[in-house]
């Protein structure tokens, strides 16, 4: 494990009271917190992703085209 230092400024030290007041380390809440973000960024990714391919009309089109395989398949 390594360790991480900070600079914090008034804003900050407001939001790590906020986390800190039932009792969780400033460590803790800072961990916490950086996991969360990375999860929201890699979200984020995946949403702006998901929408290129909604936006393609190539992917459009093939999405379409084997929805139609798949329903003609089904058919049967």
């Amino acid at each position: 494990m390594s360790t991480l230092t900070i600079r914090t400024d008034p804003e900050v030290e407001r939001a790590l009271e906020a986390l800190t007041s039932e009792g969780r380390s400033r460590s803790e809440a800072a961990r916490t917190a950086i996991l969360e973000a990375e999860r929201a960024h890699r979200r984020a990714r995946l949403r702006a992703e998901a929408e290129n391919l909604r936006d393609d009309p190539d992917d459009v089109a093939a999405s379409r085209e084997l929805a139609a395989e798949m329903d003609a398949t089904r058919a049967w």
